[in-house]
C-alpha cells in the first residue's frame, strides 16, 4: 500500500517520519489597508525564516527596467515578500545593481537576499566555474553591486567538474566564517552531487549546504527521482526555479492550439532554441498537464499560473517558489498563488496528470516499499 496521495513526488511514497519537513509561521501584516495573513518558512532545518514567495531578480535590467524593477520590488515588500533570489550573471551584473541600489533606501536585516556564482563574468580564463579564485572575486564583485557588507544565502548555480569539490566547498566555508556570507545553496546538482558535497562538508565540519534550487514544475517532475530525496534525508530547504515552465503553465497555452503566441517566451524559446520550446512541449503529456491544470483553476477561481505555484506550495520540502516577474501585473497576479489551498482531489489530479512515471531503479524501489 502506498504512502501519502496517489501519484504523490516519490519522496512521499517513501517517507521518513524523522525528517522534518518545511513549516510555516504566520504572520498579520498591514497590505494594502487589510490585515491578512502572511506565511513565513524556515528555509530547511535552519532558524532563517523567509517568505513563501520569492521574488527572482532574473528580468531586472533585461525585460524590466530600473524603475519597473523598484516598483516590483516595492509592491513584494508591501505584500509581505522578504525573500529575494538575483545571480551574478543575470544581464552581466545590472540584475545585482538595480538590486543593490534600492536595497540601499531599505532596512537591511529585514530581507533575505540571494544571489549566485558559476558562469562567466568576462572573457578570461578563471572568470568562470567555481574555484578558489573565481569563488571570492565574484563574492567580492557582487557586494559591491549589491551595496552590503553580507549575503544571506550564496549558491554556486551549476556544478562545475573542472574544479575539484574540496577546494569549492572549503572556500565556501571561509565565506561564511569571515561573516560575508550567512548561509550557503547549491543550484543545478544531480543527486549524487549534492550528497557528496553535503558529506565532504560534514566530515570536514565546514558550513553545508542548506538549500538547493532547482528546476521543479507540474511539467519538470524528474527531481523527484533523487534530487529532492536528498534535500529531504539531509534537511535542506527546495527553492524552485521556473515554476511556470518559461509560460506553458501561465494560462496561455490550452489544447489544440496550432503554435505559440507571437513573441511569447515560448516563440522566443523556438527561436533560440531554448528548452521550454514549442518543438520540446507539444506532446500529448504536457496537453493533460494544461487540462486538469485548467480545470482546477476554473473550479477554485484562481488562474493556472496561482495554482501551478500553488501546487509547488504543496510539495514536501518546498520553502518558496520562485516568482519571475517582467512587470506589475504578472507579479500581482502571481502574489495570489499563496493563501490558499486546493481540495486533496485537486491535487491528486494535478499530480496524476503530471506524473512523468518512475524509471529503473526508482519503480523498482517504489514497487518494493508498496510490498512492505
Amino acid at each position: 500500500m502506498r504512502c501519502g496521495r496517489p501519484n504523490a513526488p516519490i519522496w512521499s511514497r517513501l517517507p521518513d517520519p524523522s525528517i522534518p519537513t518545511p513549516h510555516a509561521i504566520s504572520y498579520f501584516i498591514l497590505d494594502n489597508e487589510e490585515r491578512r495573513p502572511v506565511e513565513y518558512r524556515y528555509l530547511g532545518t535552519t532558524g532563517l525564516k523567509v517568505s513563501e514567495l520569492c521574488l527572482g531578480a532574473m528580468t531586472f535590467g533585461r525585460e524590466c527596467d530600473e524603475d519597473d524593477s523598484h516598483r516590483l520590488l516595492d509592491r513584494f515588500v508591501e505584500s509581505g515578500g522578504n525573500f529575494i533570489d538575483t545571480a551574478n550573471v543575470y544581464t552581466a551584473g545590472a540584475s545585482e545593481e538595480i538590486l543593490g541600489r534600492w536595497l540601499a533606501g531599505q532596512k537591511r536585516d529585514d530581507l533575505v537576499i540571494a544571489t549566485k556564482v558559476r558562469f562567466p563574468m568576462g572573457a578570461g580564463p578563471n572568470e568562470v566555474g567555481l574555484s578558489r579564485k573565481h569563488i571570492l572575486a565574484g563574492v567580492e564583485a557582487s557586494l559591491r553591486r549589491l551595496r552590503t557588507d553580507y549575503i544571506d544565502l550564496y549558491q554556486v548555480h551549476c556544478w562545475d567538474g573542472a574544479t575539484p569539490l574540496l577546494e569549492t566547498l572549503a572556500t565556501l566555508n571561509t565565506l561564511v566564517q569571515s561573516g560575508k556570507v550567512r548561509y550557503l545553496g547549491a543550484s543545478n546538482f544531480s543527486g549524487w552531487q549534492l550528497q557528496k558535497a553535503i558529506g565532504i562538508s560534514l566530515a570536514h565540519g565546514w558550513e553545508p549546504f542548506t538549500c538547493l534550487q532547482p528546476q521543479y514544475n507540474l511539467l519538470t517532475r524528474t527531481a523527484e527521482w533523487e534530487v529532492l530525496p536528498v534535500c529531504r534525508n539531509e534537511g535542506l530547504g527546495v527553492i524552485p526555479w521556473s515554476p511556470l515552465r518559461g509560460g506553458w503553465l501561465s494560462g496561455k497555452f490550452r489544447r489544440g492550439m496550432e503554435g505559440p503566441p507571437a513573441e511569447s517566451r515560448v516563440s522566443v524559446a523556438e527561436r533560440l532554441g531554448w528548452s521550454e520550446s514549442w518543438s520540446a512541449y507539444n506532446n500529448e503529456h504536457t496537453w493533460t498537464v494544461l487540462d486538469a491544470l485548467h480545470a482546477v483553476a476554473e473550479e477554485t477561481g484562481r488562474t493556472p499560473a496561482q495554482v501551478a505555484i500553488n501546487w509547488l506550495l504543496q510539495q514536501p520540502t518546498v520553502t518558496a517558489p520562485i516568482l519571475g516577474a517582467r512587470n506589475m501585473e504578472q507579479l500581482e497576479a502571481n502574489l495570489g498563488a499563496a493563501g490558499w489551498r486546493p481540495t486533496q482531489d485537486q491535487l491528486t489530479r494535478l499530480d496524476r496528470a503530471s506524473d512523468p512515471g518512475l524509471p529503473y531503479p526508482y519503480d523498482f524501489i517504489a514497487s518494493a516499499q508498496d510490498r512492505r
